[in-house]
């Protein structure tokens, strides 16, 4: 089948996907009867798990739309999303656009780090300016409430990230790009602190950019030093590649964290 028609299902897949989870997104907001009260969902025993399955089947329709559309385009856009409160992973967009450039010359792979970067911003500021505009009261309480949950977000992780920066001050949003679990979150806090726009964008594009470097950088090895010949093969092994980067990096920190500790008190 020409790669035009799989792209061309494809993508009306991922629309008839997305409008069915907006109709789940009215009912986790709230959709209210003419009574005004919540309509229930049918007497079902596993009428609950519903919305979860389509969700998992949404992501994974994205995610095959992803694959077969990479462009500068497509990896700008889902790294928006990633980057903002909307649970993507980076691993399906950067490694295998990378993979994409070094094996075709539709794309260059340092235009691919550009336009990630570039993407992890704009999500970085999508979630700076709600939390500077909204204030941490509707912050959390988007946290706890069952949306919030759906975007993978819980006022535990959202006072996590508050913590972190409070204790690293503006190079967090250096840092923290480079965390699991805080990489998006991380803007968060600066916006409830009012952070000066400037430095934390300079901060948050200085590690979004090492950060996809990293990513583009495992792409480059996947497609230098093994066989793979899909994008989905790809992106499988860069989710396992950067997760050990990532707690390696997180390890490096640490100890470089417990040296600055160290030399501080032995000079007291």
């Amino acid at each position: 089948m020409p790669k035009t028609e799989l792209a061309g299902q494809a993508e009306g897949r991922f629309c008839g996907e997305f409008y069915f989870l907006l109709r789940i997104f009215f009912y986790l907001c709230g959709h209210k009867s003419k009574k005004g009260t919540q309509q229930e969902w049918p007497l079902c025993p596993l009428s609950c798990l519903f919305p979860l399955f389509s969700f998992i089947l949404m992501t994974s329709q994205i995610i095959q739309w992803v694959l077969e559309n990479l462009n500068y385009w497509v990896v700008t856009l889902f790294m928006a999303i990633e980057s903002s409160f909307i649970p993507f992973p980076s691993e399906v967009v950067v490694p295998p656009a990378a993979w994409l450039a070094m094996a075709g010359d539709t794309m260059n792979i340092f235009l691919v780090v550009v336009a990630a970067t570039l993407g992890a911003d704009i999500g970085a500021l999508v979630n700076y300016f709600l939390a500077r505009w909204l204030g941490r009261p509707i912050v959390y309480k988007f946290a706890n409430s069952r949306l919030g949950h759906m975007c993978l977000i819980d006022a535990q992780k959202v006072e996590h990230a508050e913590q972190y920066f409070l204790q690293h001050g503006a190079a967090s949003t250096f840092f923290g790009r480079l965390i699991p679990a805080v990489r998006q979150l991380i803007s968060i806090p600066a916006g409830l602190a009012g952070m000066k726009l400037g430095p934390f964008l300079l901060y948050t594009t200085l590690g979004a950019g090492f950060w996809n470097s990293i990513l583009a950088a495992i792409g480059f090895g996947i497609y230098q030093w093994t066989p793979l010949k899909t994008t989905a093969d790809v992106s499988d092994l860069a989710t396992k590649y950067s997760h050990e980067i990532g707690y390696a990096i997180l390890a490096l920190a640490a100890l470089a964290l417990a040296y600055i500790i160290y030399k501080g008190w032995s000079k007291k």
